[in-house]
């Protein structure tokens, strides 16, 4: 078994990949990874989104009702952040699983996992039918879906970047990135539909059920998809190799601690952004400015449209240019917009929500594009689902998960949205931090690992 010291992980190669050095991959198959990748994460997003959507305009009246209607947001964003909260147990649990049986059959349970909470959340009676029993199955429920959505970002970021050339990461691994807008975008519209279709009465009765149940449906096509893949070229050369970690949790933070840190502070900004234009901007739009929940909706829509296009150009940008740029000169962008969006937005409310939220959300394209291949490139191969999985669900609790609820205590104790911008721009002054401490790409790791699992395979007579 071939040892990797901490020198060997970080050695840089100045001798140019041989051009065998990676393992031939169809192109077929790389556009399989790619639509695996992106199609299990807005199924899962989706899944994940309709609670968002729902914390904000539905569960404050059904699960959580108080006499103040803020109160009541403030409670359904709390149970909207343990689904962040959980992400490390699926981030510990799933992450060094991937690093061991592999990328593809960890994708597998983190997707019917998720497709069978949402699907209970559907079908879960309210506070009027049973009490204080309500909430709780609901905390349980969202932290389930929180564990399989802390398993299955590090997969699936790895299921297209490792079947991609390393020199084309960032627009490879953008297929997962672009599962987050393409969920929120089919939850939201679901939510607009059955308001546009149903009365509110109807709407709150058992619309809002409608768009959780039809998940299994999408769960479904997401599992026949990924069942036809087969596992990376990288983790099929590590088990040909018999080099699987035995304890990726314990090696990656013996060997690889900074850069353990570099990918969590790097992910903190995007994630509050990603909260304040998609979450909290219902609430304060809604309770706020008085205005139709169908327009905020809208507003947020058209952003996610923009972001699926937006978001794999960012990682191709990212290529070209030095990642880190890209995501930096975005994260001071996204600092500044705060400010500008809240201040313009009580100058004409309608008009500023459906121009500011698809402009906060290109800023947090330009951060989340590069983010998958900033953060995978930061891990050796070896340990790159341990390393990714990590960073993703830990940046979620400090970052995504208390956001919301943070923005609606910031907003209840001071009567401003001054504070709210003030704590989006020190989140992204802190993953500025992140990609200072962070490393460049690397392609040579990848060439030369894979190298020398090819030197080790036995020559066929003939080839």
């Amino acid at each position: 078994m071939t040892c990797f010291t901490n020198e060997r992980l970080f050695e840089v190669s100045s001798t140019p990949s041989p051009a065998n050095a990676k393992p031939e991959v169809s192109k077929k198959d790389l556009y399989k990874a790619f639509v695996a990748s992106l199609s299990g994460t807005t199924l899962e997003w989706y899944d994940f989104a309709i609670y968002s959507a729902a914390a904000a305009i539905v569960f404050p009246q059904l699960f959580f009702p108080t006499d103040d209607p803020m109160t009541g947001v403030l409670l359904a964003f709390s149970t909207y952040a343990v689904g962040y909260i959980s992400r490390p147990v699926g981030g510990i649990v799933f992450g060094r699983l991937g690093d061991r049986v592999g990328r593809k059959n960890i994708l597998v349970w983190t997707l019917i996992l998720i497709g069978i909470a949402t699907v209970l959340i559907g079908l879960l009676p309210t506070y009027a039918q049973i009490g204080v029993a309500a909430p709780i199955i609901l905390v349980l429920l969202r932290f389930a879906q929180g564990v399989g959505v802390g398993g299955e970002w590090g997969g699936a970021v790895l299921l297209s970047g490792e079947y991609g050339e390393p020199e084309r990461r960032g627009f490879w691994s953008s297929a997962a990135q672009i599962g987050p807008p393409a969920g929120n975008l089919l939850a939201n519209g679901a939510f607009a539909l059955l308001s546009l279709v149903l009365t509110n009465d109807q709407f709150m009765a058992w619309g809002w059920r409608v768009a959780f149940l039809v998940s299994a449906l999408l769960v479904a096509f997401g599992l026949w998809i990924r069942l036809k893949l087969e596992d990376t070229p990288v983790f099929r050369a590590v088990e040909e190799s018999g080099d699987k970690p035995e304890k990726p949790i314990t090696e990656l933070l013996k060997t690889q601690p900074k850069q353990l840190l570099s990918a969590v502070l790097s992910r903190i900004g995007p994630d509050v952004t990603y909260a304040l234009f998609t979450v909290f901007t219902l609430a304060y739009g809604t309770l706020v400015l008085d205005l139709e929940r169908t327009m905020v909706l809208s507003a947020v829509m058209i952003g996610s449209v923009f972001q699926l296009v937006l978001i794999p150009l960012a990682g191709h940008i990212s290529d070209k240019i030095n990642r880190r740029w890209v995501y930096g000169v975005s994260a001071v962008a996204a600092a500044t917009w705060g400010f500008i969006f809240f201040l313009l937005l009580h100058t004409n409310p309608t008009l500023w929500m459906y121009v500011g939220i698809p402009i906060g959300l290109f800023f947090h394209s330009f951060m989340y594009g590069p983010q998958a291949a900033f953060v995978i490139e930061q891990f050796h191969p070896r340990l790159r689902y341990t390393g990714a999985s990590l960073a993703y669900t830990i940046a979620g609790v400090l970052g995504g998960a208390i956001a919301p609820a943070m923005f609606t205590l910031l907003l209840n104790k001071t009567g401003t949205w001054v504070f709210v911008a003030l704590y989006l721009a020190v989140a992204c002054c802190v993953t500025i931090i992140g990609l200072v401490m962070g490393r460049d790409n690397n392609v040579e790791e990848d060439h030369e690992y894979l190298e020398s699992i090819n030197k080790t395979r036995p020559v066929i007579a003939g080839n």
